[in-house]
């Protein structure tokens, strides 16, 4: 299973996500660069989209997925996947804190490789947000996050596929937009799953922006060249 270096079984169907792990996640995975994915990160944060990953190959894919992300995950929080009562899915800690839920309906399937196209499909979708969606959406609402300490964080996602029959799944980005409201964003992205090229399903995924302030270029192209440069020097 490809995710397996990227948490840690513990006893009693428990799991784990250390800093390790997590940032390594994000960078190698998901293309992520995000400050709060660091392992030395003050504000430490679990990458949703690992959460979203371990909820799906441990319990399987459907056909319809409503995905909610409900709070910050830190490094070597003890965590277990459970129903509630209306049958969604629950990633919680020990005290039942709750970080994802998944509502869903329709066809399910187990097949790991299905699993694994359309993970690797998505996060490579989120790995590029920033900067090629969200800095266009800013610079035309005149808005901007905060160059110093930026903050972007999951809030929904959602997935609906026609069929589970798939052997090619691939992800592609349709549209986007961005509602302010005083110094918050919300950041909604459309897009829709295709294998062969044959439109198979679509998606979204809303993202909330915090601090938000008047756009600045030289700020933003600061941001911009910040984040190439935490790339630039992983890959070295």
């Amino acid at each position: 299973m490809f995710l397996k270096p990227y948490f840690t079984e513990l006893d009693n169907n428990k799991f784990s996500f250390s800093r390790q792990q997590s940032s390594d996640f994000a960078k190698c995975v998901a293309n992520d660069f995000n400050p709060i994915h660091d392992i030395d990160a003050r504000k430490f944060c679990v990458p949703g989209d690992l959460l979203f990953a371990k909820i799906l190959t441990s319990q399987g894919l459907y056909e319809t997925m409503e995905v909610n992300f409900n709070g910050m995950v830190g490094g070597e929080t003890e965590l277990s996947i459970v129903a509630d009562h209306n049958e969604q899915l629950l990633i919680v800690d020990d005290n039942e804190k709750e970080y994802l839920s998944i509502r869903h309906s329709g066809a399910s399937s187990q097949d790991q490789a299905l699993i694994e196209q359309l993970i690797r499909s998505y996060v490579a979708f989120s790995g590029e947000n920033f900067p090629h969606v969200l800095v266009p959406l800013m610079k035309d609402n005149n808005v901007m996050i905060n160059a110093v300490r930026p903050l972007v964080m999951y809030e929904s996602m959602s997935v609906q596929l026609d069929r589970l029959n798939l052997t090619n799944l691939t992800l592609e980005s349709t549209d986007s937009h961005l509602e302010v409201s005083g110094k918050r964003g919300k950041v909604t992205l459309y897009f829709v799953f295709k294998d062969g090229g044959k439109r198979v399903g679509k998606g979204k995924k809303t993202m909330l922006l915090s601090g938000l302030r008047e756009y600045e270029q030289s700020a933003v192209e600061q941001l911009i060249n910040s984040y190439s440069e935490r790339k630039q020097q992983f890959a070295a």
